[in-house]
């Protein structure tokens, strides 16, 4: 069951980092990538969400109960900033995701009629390997 989580932008922080990887020298002279920190404990959540994800076994989280993401993939810092929230988002809905209820099944009546008529052919081919007697 898909639980709808709403992040408040004010718990999330975002600053500008010098990217590393493709762009040239543009690499070394503009801030495109992406630091995104999250706050749980200020958060606005539930003190069940907090609580998982504060037991999240995660190197994104640190000690302080802060989820730190970075996000320098992209050359611009827009797709980066989007990266950032769609990595979020998906990490905060795959732990706070509500394990669905199972119920067994229950064995129909048909089913069991069927069982016991096979228990019982299988019985009468079983009676006729015996040893005959006089």
């Amino acid at each position: 069951m898909q639980k709808n989580i709403l992040i408040n932008m004010g718990d999330v922080e975002m600053c500008a980092i010098r990217s590393r990887g493709k762009g040239g020298q543009n690499v070394n002279k503009v801030n495109t990538g992406i630091h995104l920190r999250f706050n749980i404990k200020t958060a606005n959540l539930t003190d069940e969400d907090k609580d998982k994800l504060l037991k999240l076994n995660d190197t994104r989280l640190s000690k302080d109960g802060v989820i730190v993401i970075k996000a320098d993939n992209f050359r611009t810092q827009e797709k980066n900033r989007l990266d950032a929230l769609k990595r979020l988002n998906l990490l905060l809905e795959n732990t706070l995701k509500v394990a669905k209820i199972r119920k067994p099944a229950k064995v129909s009546r048909a089913a069991i009629a069927r069982r016991i008529e096979q228990k019982s052919q299988r019985s009468k081919i079983k009676q006729t390997r015996k040893k005959v007697r006089f």
